[in-house]
């Protein structure tokens, strides 16, 4: 039987390493290539105007590339649940497919879909290519538990092997008996929408760094192969947050929207990385997206993973509410330069760098606001280009020391740490141009400056630029004691998420079931991107490499779990 297809695009928007296509285009005589505009994400989530730019230049790319395979993409508005019955009786579908998701909301919505699809009798074949590894596979691997450390998700991925090769991008002869309809008004009934159809102000537009679509992740994807000493020689924790120019790849938003394949991305490096010396996990890039995949497997084995209450891992912590602190940290008002020029390059731009993220987050968390990390959460979803529900949620409770990572007492310097890439304050000179005229010895502490020099620089703190919001010295400490407090309160720190059989969802642990429950509490300083948090013990030569910290006691030598990075004291 030939059957009238509908490719559903969701994430993974792209024609290489697309199973799920390919399996719409088998013994298919009509293919319709559809993307759902689903007001969900205009109602329900915060997507900022550069993330929204970013997934028009993704659909304008995705229709190019159909096109030159004799199809088109249908742009179609409304919520899934409705449109697609719709969809099924206009166009005669038997078959469905689409690429599986793992959120909580994805799920569900794929649920209603799959039902309705049943009623109108059409099949529905989803396939797994969004991320390295089926993820309820790596739970079960795990005794129907996620793994709460890196190492012991190195472990369960050696057991399942190396990830799937990716698969090929459809050709010409795969379609050639594979016709899509179009009508003369297909613009108008299913075109890409403008920015201003989405009711975004595009007048603040800055330039486009890093355009949306599948051949411009292929074309940034070349190019960093070709740097073969680079790619080997990667360890994300010697990259550097303020760079005037990023100093790590920036695929990560092609990943998220799926423009680039992960697995794409994993057997490239293997080629690059064949018979050569390299770097490894945690560090490696090879790391980065075992990283990824840790944090997507914690998302669908925890419940609650994106929030604080109902989180079994998560640490119960008083956090403040302070709309006006909130405010000043997510409009780059905190009077930290350092801090306030990552805020607003993540604004202009969509991006930054992965340390750069754990400061500001440290900052706004544990390290000095005492703000909940649900709340930055919020802003990065909205901020990122990347933004990612599995990551963001992971990493702020991370960044937080709410979960994963539990040494509260080592909290990032808004000044010093900044100064060890950047000791002449280029980067904040770029962001914060109201702070370029100020010198080297008070670029991250204008305050500092006498009078005289901050005329000279035309910026006077307190009218031109804010005081400090708070007194870090004073605050940080402050905090530790907070931190250590919630601490005392938690049960035992679990090392495994709470069973999760397959096909149901998890549920939280009752409390006397935590209690009985006995784990040997062991820090987990494992993360790559969380070097700069996580090996900052006092003495530790490798302080000179990361950030000035605000520690409580000395240690005599660095524990953190790299290996190669474990130094005697100077």
């Amino acid at each position: 039987m030939a059957h009238t297809c509908i490719h559903w695009f969701r994430k993974g928007l792209r024609l290489h390493d697309n199973p799920a296509l390919m399996a719409a285009l088998r013994d298919c005589k009509e293919i319709y290539p559809v993307f759902v505009l689903d007001p969900y994400f205009h109602t329900n989530t915060r997507v900022g105007i550069n993330r929204w730019r970013f997934l028009i230049g993704a659909l304008k790319d995705l229709d190019c590339s159909l096109r030159k395979l004799n199809s088109r993409l249908f742009v179609v508005r409304g919520k899934p649940e409705d449109v697609f019955p719709k969809l099924f009786s206009k166009w005669k579908i038997t078959k469905l497919t689409y690429e599986y998701d793992t959120e909580p909301y994805s799920l569900s919505r794929d649920e209603k879909v799959t039902a309705l699809a049943k009623e109108h009798g059409v099949e529905v074949i989803y396939k797994i290519s969004h991320t390295l590894y089926d993820i309820d596979r790596t739970i079960v691997e795990n005794n129907g538990k996620a793994p709460l450390t890196y190492n012991r998700m190195q472990a369960i991925v050696k057991t399942l092997g190396p990830p799937k090769k990716p698969i090929p991008a459809p050709t010409l002869e795969d379609v050639k008996d594979v016709t899509t309809p179009c009508s003369e008004n297909h613009e108008k009934e299913y075109g890409i929408p403008a920015l201003e159809e989405l009711s975004q102000d595009t007048a603040a537009l800055g330039e486009e760094l890093f355009p949306g679509g599948e051949q411009e992740a292929l074309r940034r994807l070349d190019e960093h192969m070709k740097r073969t000493g680079w790619v080997c020689n990667f360890e994300k924790p010697q990259t550097s947050p303020n760079s005037l120019s990023p100093s790590t790849t920036v695929l990560s938003p092609y990943i998220t929207f799926g423009c680039l394949s992960a697995r794409t991305f994993w057997w490239r490096l293997t080629e690059v990385y064949q018979g050569k010396k390299h770097s490894d996990p945690p560090v490696s890039l090879h790391g980065q997206l075992l990283w990824r995949e840790f944090f997507y497997t914690a998302s669908v084995g925890i419940p609650n993973f994106n929030k604080m209450e109902g989180n079994p891992v998560c640490t119960q912590v008083d956090w403040d509410t302070n709309s006006e602190y909130l405010a000043a940290w997510r409009e780059a008002q905190t009077g930290f330069p350092f801090i306030d020029a990552i805020m607003t390059q993540l604004r202009q731009e969509g991006w930054i760098h992965h340390l750069a993220r754990h400061a500001v987050a440290c900052f706004l968390t544990r390290g000095d606001l005492w703000i909940s990390w649900e709340e930055g959460q919020k802003v990065f979803e909205e901020l990122l280009l990347d933004g990612d529900w599995a990551l963001n949620a992971g990493n702020w409770q991370w960044l937080s020391a709410s979960a994963f990572f539990h040494q509260f007492f080592r909290v990032y310097s808004p000044i010093a740490f900044g100064k060890k890439t950047d000791k002449n304050g280029d980067y904040i000179k770029k962001y914060l141009p109201l702070l370029k005229k100020f010198p080297a010895q008070y670029i991250y502490e204008p305050w500092k400056a006498p009078r005289s020099i901050q005329q000279a620089a035309g910026c006077i703190v307190g009218k031109d630029y804010p005081h400090p919001i708070v007194q870090h010295e004073v605050i940080s400490k402050k905090n530790i004691q907070r931190m250590k407090l919630a601490y005392a309160k938690r049960s035992p720190a679990p090392t495994e998420s709470p069973s999760k059989k397959q096909g149901e969802k998890c549920k939280a642990p009752s409390v006397v079931d935590m209690l009985k429950k006995k784990t040997k509490r062991t820090p987990t300083i494992n993360s790559p991107a969380a070097y700069a948090c996580s090996c900052l013990i006092g003495n530790c030569s490798a302080l000179s490499q990361c950030c000035g910290v605000s520690v409580k006691g000395g240690k005599e030598t660095c524990e953190c779990s790299y290996p190669s990075l474990r130094r005697a004291k100077k």
